[in-house]
């Protein structure tokens, strides 16, 4: 009885290896990965910028028959900006305005004949430029240009004999022609960005600003020089400008 026992045993184990053996393989499949998530600059933004600017501008006059050259003065400017993007593929388009505020800026003289020193101020107060943007991303940093226009305000046009006191200009005389106080022009410039956290941005911009020629005839009611004619011409505004923008609908917002 025990060996016929030890036999079926046998027979049932051989039976149940032999199915093992007739069964197809078994595959073991990974769960998918979510892909990393993409960077994008589509969005609007706002921010704030400080920086450096330098004006140049030629005076000529009929009088004097003299050139009084500020060019490339040196001021100090603080402002803000804002505008929007749009990023196709690597492409990013957008748009963008800003102001800011200009420190004054030093007058220049000339010693005329007779042993007085004039001197011409014509200080920049404001700029403001609105211009659409164009660059190209690699992920969270933005390189590229920009084109438009801007303006510049200024405190007004002075004229001051330095060795007897007297002065005049727009804002202290009457009867000036073309007496305004603000010039506009085209503006180009480039920069890069660097966004270092998801709703943050850091950029660096340069902007060259080309403005039209100006003209003042001094009237009659002057102290002195009545009649000259002052001319500018060869006028620009540059500046570097370091800002942060605050972003919104920016960040690892597209799979």
């Amino acid at each position: 009885m025990k060996k016929i026992l030890l036999a079926l045993s046998a027979m049932a184990l051989g039976t149940t290896v032999a199915g093992a053996a007739d069964l197809p393989p078994q595959t073991y499949t990974k769960a998918p990965v979510a892909p990393a998530p993409v960077f994008s600059w589509t969005g609007f933004y706002i921010g704030a910028n400080i920086g450096g600017a330098w004006a140049h501008n030629n005076w000529t006059d009929t009088v004097l028959l003299t050139n009084f050259n500020n060019g490339n003065n040196g001021a100090f400017i603080a402002g803000g900006q804002i505008g929007g993007n749009y990023q196709i593929g690597s492409f990013v388009i957008g748009g963008e305005a800003d102001v800011d505020w200009v420190s004054s800026h030093t007058g220049t003289g000339v010693v005329i004949p007779n042993g007085s020193t004039v001197a011409l101020t014509d200080n920049s107060r404001w700029v403001s430029t609105v211009a659409a943007r164009f660059g190209y991303a690699f992920e969270q940093f933005l390189f590229y240009g920009k084109a438009g226009g801007g303006w510049v305000g200024s405190n007004g046009f002075n004229v001051t004999n330095l060795t007897t006191g007297n002065t005049f200009g727009c804002t202290t005389l009457t009867g000036f022609t073309s007496c305004s106080n603000t010039a506009g022009g085209w503006l180009v410039g480039a920069g890069a960005e660097w966004a270092f956290a998801p709703h943050w941005s850091l950029k660096f911009e340069y902007d060259y600003l080309g403005l039209g020629n100006r003209t003042f005839t001094v009237p009659a009611t002057a102290p002195f020089l009545v009649g000259d004619t002052f001319t500018s011409n060869n006028r620009n505004f540059q500046m570097f400008k370091v800002g942060v923008n605050y972003l919104w609908n920016w960040g690892y917002n597209r799979y």
